[in-house]
């Protein structure tokens, strides 16, 4: 592999080890391609990078999250801004609790903990009946964060919790996913002079390059879904005058939406995430999709940048992940921007009982605050989608502003 083919000199070089690494993922990678005769549609590239086991960005060894490129992580997440996130997320968690008559949690994607230990010590000081906290995370490295920070910020409850290596056949209680679904594989598609290609991966000098295919089932077969989905970007506004565009189909989100919902017998399932209802996601001015990768707090577009050392997501079609829901006949409990679930939630509330006077304190709440409920922060762009089983009427944090409507 030419190792200087993707390795710009804006980003900060990793250490020998980690660039080991991500060198033995790429041979993995390079094998595939072989095996495959040259090509490789985009989402199994992207499953490879993100999840190939010791290897790949999700269950390999680097921090991932935290909040500056100092102290080795890519990006910050909402439970790592503020303890006041999962302060707030408690009080819906805990209404889907008491409506459906459960007692347990399941969280995927639990990145350091933060969210577990902040919900566990929310729930347990508002005297929520509960039995049990689930983790499941493919990644050992982040396991044993999790347990460190459990252990540190609530001991008394960290036994309440258990890690998973497979899914319940059905589980009665809350589960959440807080930015899973932005990880999940995509598949890309391009349309050039009116023709739809599938966007995938090749080696041209020795380097990982994308490589377009036209449609057809031996060369890039597409599913049904994705088929229909094209089909229907071409007859919207997106498909004015045969112009060339770049988007991506979100068949593994899907899936594991419903998933989820049909694993849920009773209870809720909150899923918050960056992105947008169909309408606003295949939208003309979005012609180069939304594919982004994450590296040492910077974003850029180059998914073959130390693979399995960079985060690779795109924007959520949540239209998309509705319907999948839906389909499994779970009830679509509510979907808003994450701004209005929090005020709706108790945020403000949350921020007040702060002694303003205290400003080492307040100050750094009020502008983690700030952030997540600014539009033109995570207030907007983030959404709040969720499913119920027996839960009859809706959840106070989707009392006002819900948008079902636009799905």
């Amino acid at each position: 592999m030419n190792p200087k083919a993707h390795e710009p000199d804006s980003l900060p070089a990793p250490d020998p080890t980690a660039l080991a690494q991500s060198y033995a993922l790429s041979a993995q990678i390079r094998a595939d391609l072989a095996a495959a005769g040259g090509w490789l549609p985009f989402d199994r590239y992207m499953e490879r990078a993100l999840y190939t086991p010791g290897l790949g960005y999700y269950s390999g060894g680097s921090v991932k999250f935290g909040r500056r490129a100092d102290d080795g992580s890519d990006f910050v997440t909402a439970p790592e801004l503020s303890p006041l996130f999962a302060a707030t997320l408690a009080r819906p968690v805990a209404q889907a609790l008491a409506d459906s008559g459960t007692r347990d949690v399941i969280e995927f994607g639990a990145g350091t903990g933060k969210l577990a230990a902040g919900l566990l010590r929310a729930l347990d000081a508002a005297q929520v009946p509960f039995d049990s906290y689930s983790i499941v995370d493919l990644s050992g490295e982040l396991r044993a964060r999790q347990r460190d920070t459990l252990e540190a910020e609530v001991p008394a409850l960290a036994a309440r919790v258990r890690w998973l290596d497979a899914l319940p056949d059905t589980f009665e209680g809350v589960v959440i996913g807080n930015e899973v679904l932005d990880a999940m594989p995509v598949r890309l598609f391009a349309r050039t002079g009116g023709v739809w290609h599938q966007r995938g991966v090749a080696l041209k000098d020795d380097a990982f390059v994308f490589e377009d295919r036209p449609l057809d089932e031996a060369n890039a077969p597409a599913s049904a879904e994705d088929l229909a989905l094209l089909q229907e970007i071409d007859e919207t506004d997106a498909g004015t005058n045969d112009s060339d565009y770049v988007t991506e189909t979100h068949g593994a989100a899907r899936a594991f939406t419903r998933t989820v919902c049909t694993m849920l017998a009773s209870g809720a399932a909150f899923f918050i995430d960056y992105g947008f209802p169909r309408s606003e996601y295949y939208h003309p001015q979005r012609a180069q999709g939304t594919l982004m990768c994450h590296y040492r707090h910077r974003a850029h577009g180059d998914p073959f940048v130390y693979p399995g050392l960079q985060d690779i997501t795109a924007h959520v079609e949540f239209t998309g992940i509705a319907e999948a829901g839906v389909e499994t006949g779970a009830d679509l409990l509510g979907y808003t921007s994450q701004a209005r679930f929090l005020l709706n939630a108790g945020m403000t509330d949350a921020l007040s009982a702060i002694d303003p006077s205290d400003a080492a304190r307040f100050l750094p709440a009020a502008n983690a605050v700030q952030k997540l409920l600014s539009e033109a922060e995570m207030g907007e762009l983030f959404k709040v989608i969720a499913f119920s089983r027996g839960i009859d009427g809706a959840l106070d944090a989707f009392a006002r502003g819900d948008r079902s409507h636009t799905l």
